[in-house]
């Protein structure tokens, strides 16, 4: 009887998981790198105050700085672009060799720093931005996608901004490498500011029936406005009580934003209020900075404040969230996750208010906010590798 059975594949296979898929979309290498990179940056760290890495091009806080900046931050905002480009602009964004170069010249830029080939390491850490740029350029020119032409520009102003701190550094021109990173500090606060306006809303009303998060335009201008103009003050090297003023305002701006998100409905859903407790940091930093502008605080705490607090959040909320939803994930953070956002935010705020209220505890407040750093994102790449590597459980391209 059993010769009568007829046997078929089914019509629609289900769909396979096995294979590489790290370049198959730039989100993938980005991720990993940036997630893999902050946790190491601790290490590597500690080798240059032992003394380990003497002939380093760059030493101390200008390697830290930059590598925060135009190493760990650019990678993850190449990789976002990358990703959502493509969707703006339905057209392709870097995959696969071009995708592989562009994280090989990433690498590049992060060990020649650590070497004594100071040239090489300022052209090749210029050229990725630069090249992130074109490459973006290319899907948005192609479909006209003049909404999201900033997007390039801005990576071309980081560009110009890291070449003026090389230059600095190389003693090619006197103007202090400071204002290169002050100003491409900025364009990150901008490309933050615009993204989360973006998104934090929607996620907040998608992700919690009735939240009712709005944007209102006076505010949404205001609040970008008020970031442009920083970005101006700080190029021409504004300071003291007018810098105070205008920083005084752009807080002000950036709370009232926050709050018409409401972030009191988010509490129970991590995935949401991970973005909401990162983009708080941004009028902390701001009004932290307008107290140092006066003199009143160390400027430290306002950077770590960005740095830690806004960028560190908004970096981990949003490469768990878009991972999970351009692998065919739910979107759904689970006690891996949790723990990250609670190990970078709770970094930023032992960095920040640690050394204004206990300066005697400063060394410690370092050591402890580095820890949970590293662990926060070491967390990310090590539970994120089969995501990031792997092709996405729906079966779809990307």
């Amino acid at each position: 009887m059993f010769a009568f059975i007829k046997i078929e594949e089914p019509a629609h296979a289900p769909p396979r998981h096995e294979g590489f898929a790290l370049w198959r979309l730039g989100f993938r290498p980005f991720y990993l790198l940036g997630s893999a990179f902050a946790a190491l940056s601790v290490a590597l760290w500690a080798l240059q105050f032992s003394g380990h890495l003497g002939q380093a091009y760059l030493q101390g806080p200008a390697w830290h700085a930059h590598e925060m900046l135009f190493g760990f931050t650019t990678a993850v905002i190449v990789g976002f672009l990358f990703t959502a480009g493509r969707n703006w602009s339905n057209r392709a964004t870097p995959t696969g060799l071009p995708l592989a170069a562009l994280a090989a010249l990433w690498v590049a830029g992060r060990v020649l720093v650590l070497t004594p080939f100071g040239t090489a390491a300022a052209l090749v850490n210029v050229a990725f931005p630069l090249a992130a740029a074109a490459a973006l350029a290319v899907p948005f020119v192609a479909a006209r996608n003049r909404r999201n032409y900033f997007f390039v520009g801005l990576l071309v102003l980081m560009g110009a901004a890291q070449g003026l701190f090389h230059l600095a550094q190389l003693g090619a021109v006197r103007a202090p490498g400071a204002v290169g990173l002050q100003v491409a500090m900025d364009v990150v606060l901008f490309i933050m500011a615009v993204m989360g306006g973006r998104v934090i809303p929607m996620f907040t009303n998608n992700g919690i029936p009735g939240a009712k998060a709005a944007r209102h335009p006076a505010v949404e201008r205001l609040a970008l406005g008020s970031v442009l103009a920083l970005v101006a003050a700080d190029a021409l090297q504004l300071d003291g009580l007018p810098l105070a003023a205008l920083l005084g305002a752009c807080a002000l701006a950036h709370l009232l934003r926050w709050g018409l998100w409401q972030p009191w409905a988010t509490l129970r859903t991590p995935l949401v209020w991970v973005l909401h407790a990162a983009y708080l940091w941004i009028p902390v930093h701001l009004a932290l900075r307008g107290g140092a502008a006066l003199g009143a605080l160390p400027p430290s705490a306002a950077i770590h404040a960005l740095a830690v607090g806004a960028i560190g959040g908004l970096v981990i909320g949003m490469m768990t969230r878009t991972a999970r939803g351009h692998t065919g994930r739910l979107l759904r953070a689970g006690r891996s996750e949790t723990a990250s956002y609670a190990l970078i935010l709770g970094a930023a705020l032992v960095r920040v208010f640690v050394p204004l209220l206990a300066p005697g505890f400063t060394v410690e407040a370092v050591l402890l906010s580095a820890a949970g750093w590293s662990l926060g994102f070491g967390l990310y790449a090590v539970s994120y590798w089969p995501v990031l590597s792997r092709p996405r459980l729906d079966g779809k391209p990307g």
